[in-house]
């Protein structure tokens, strides 16, 4: 590779990294989650939304004790909370829900309050 095409190829990946940074949507980095996981959720209720954010769209309902598999953990800036993305299973009717559950009622480590992952 000549020198000329690799600070070419340089050059996009900091202008790549640089309008990542500036998103207000940060995803945790892979080591927060590992494949996927299960777990339950252990809040009174929850709002299970379409993307991580208060004010979006609520898909259903999830209550506490509903299975919860998970796959990716998400970081609002502006909300300064954390998310956690999956498909929420429902013991009452046995209906999945897939979206955005508040991290402190559906955490990978099955306590609450949550210890949050380092912020992005």
């Amino acid at each position: 590779m000549t020198p000329l095409k690799h600070i070419g190829r340089l050059a996009a990946a900091v202008a790549v990294s640089a309008a990542l940074v500036g998103t207000s949507l940060a995803v945790a980095p892979a080591a927060q989650a590992a494949g996927s996981g299960t777990g339950k959720i252990s809040c009174s209720a929850a709002k299970v939304r379409k993307s991580p954010a208060k004010n979006s769209t609520a898909r259903g309902i999830a209550y506490r004790g509903d299975k919860i598999v998970y796959d990716q953990f998400a970081y609002k800036k502006s909300e300064k909370a954390w998310y956690t993305r999956g498909t929420v299973t429902r013991k009452s009717d046995r209906a999945r829900i897939r979206g955005y559950v508040p991290y402190g009622c559906a955490n990978a480590y099955g306590t609450n309050p949550a210890p949050t992952p380092p912020i992005p």
